[in-house]
């Protein structure tokens, strides 16, 4: 455990990830302070001026509080070094490391890593920017072999010396745009996971994604030619059968894409152990998830497609016609590449939240378009259009804080806004 007696650390954010990092800091000896730009339990309230008064060994930053903002660097100017929660926690972790990172996927991944991991017979937690804070998990009374750590951009930015055992890819596309001022900055945020590997460091990566010739590097993918591939229904590893997706409870190329990452990067993981553990799993709540089939119509919640690269993914695994909605917040994103899967996939769109007017304007000579306000009444409309054998895929292709505090919160109010069940699933 990392030695910290006689510090002074300040934490800022009072989250989950901030408690729980003074309280690590405070069981490795140091005096941590708690600091939030509004009241919460346990913390002092703070602005920058309150930062350019406070001097300590050094500042741990949540993933949630913008970096470069003058919060942060106020309490970084006085200070020693700034550090993200991640780091802290890190610092203190003896087991192995496998980072997680990508635009989309990556609680898919971490959770089927974790499960993976345990298949073979090493404890493993899946944590970060998933679920538990690590700083939590490193004060469990049983700390586990390994962490399957889902990792975000913005706890990547205060990373000094992290160093994974082992990394996983998953695939890059634009978000973020209101935090970050360019799709370069967005990437090289990303990019700081590859920061302090050595050359013999496993990256599983998709085929095509151009990262730096860093550490150990294994291709995956379900449309190129890759280590990791897909044929039809068969996950192949190299021009050898390893397991059938249909033995999942997993559907579309992107979730095929997770699975191969997954295995990949699990060490001494043979087919037969993969197909029994990934027989039972379930894909994470608000990730394409089947709601009900009502009248012959699917409704499936993607609540978690935050972004336009989750909204293709969804929209292009749709076998059946699709009544799209999407909508929420305004984030500065390009939706226009969306045109021509839209074309090919969706028979209506229905737009709502803060960007719905921008979305119609953008694919009303695409497809039907029709604006709504609020989530709900996008609920009826698509119900009203659709028809036996008709999909309604919600999602939105942005986040949701225009109108909820959550993709989980909007996509429960989806599932509240679905009628009820007529056919028992």
């Amino acid at each position: 455990m990392l030695d910290l007696t006689g510090k002074t650390v300040a934490v800022l954010g009072a989250g989950r990830s901030g408690q729980a990092a003074a309280r690590l800091a405070s069981h490795c000896g140091a005096s941590a302070t708690i600091y939030d730009s509004r009241e919460a339990p346990g913390a002092v309230v703070a602005t920058p001026e309150t930062g350019r008064d406070v001097n300590v060994d050094f500042v741990v930053v949540s993933p949630g509080i913008e970096t470069l903002g003058d919060f942060v660097q106020s309490f970084a100017k006085g200070s020693g070094a700034l550090w993200g929660e991640v780091e802290l926690a890190w610092r203190c972790f003896d087991g192995q490391t496998i980072g997680i990172t990508g635009t989309n996927g990556k609680t898919t991944t971490t959770e089927l890593i974790r499960d993976l991991v345990e298949a073979t017979g090493k404890s493993c937690v899946a944590c970060g920017n998933y679920g538990v804070p690590l700083s939590e998990v490193v004060l469990y009374n049983e700390v586990p072999d390994v962490i399957s750590l889902e990792l975000s951009s913005f706890q990547l930015e205060t990373i000094v010396d992290f160093k994974p055992d082992a990394v996983v890819w998953l695939n890059f596309s634009p978000d973020h745009m209101d935090r970050y001022t360019s799709v370069e900055e967005y990437r090289a945020a990303k990019l700081r996971i590859l920061e302090n590997i050595t050359n013999d460091t496993p990256v599983v990566v998709r085929a095509g994604e151009e990262l730096p010739s860093k550490g150990r590097q294994v291709t995956f993918s379900s449309e190129a030619s890759a280590d990791w591939s897909l044929a039809g229904d068969e996950i192949l590893v190299g021009d050898r059968p390893f397991l059938p997706m249909s033995g999942t409870r997993l559907r579309g190329l992107h979730n095929a894409e997770n699975v191969m990452a997954a295995c990949a990067v699990v060490a001494g993981l043979t087919s037969q152990v993969a197909l029994e553990t990934l027989s039972k799993y379930s894909p994470p709540e608000h990730r394409c998830e089947l709601v009900s089939i009502i009248d012959g119509v699917e409704y499936l919640n993607d609540s978690k497609a935050t972004n336009l690269h989750a909204l293709e993914s969804a929209l292009r695994s749709q076998s059946r016609p699709t009544i799209l909605i999407a909508g929420g917040k305004q984030k500065g994103l390009d939706y226009r590449p969306l045109v021509s899967l839209l074309q090919q996939k969706a028979k209506q769109m229905v737009c709502f939240g803060e960007i719905g007017q921008d979305l119609d304007a953008t694919f009303s000579g695409v497809v039907p378009c029709k604006t709504v306000e609020t989530l709900e009444e996008a609920v009826a409309v698509a119900a009203a259009s659709s028809r036996r054998g008709d999909t309604v895929l919600f999602s939105p292709g942005t986040s949701s804080f225009d109108q909820f505090n959550g993709y989980e919160a909007r996509g429960d109010a989806f599932k509240a806004a679905v009628p009820r069940l007529t056919k028992t699933l």
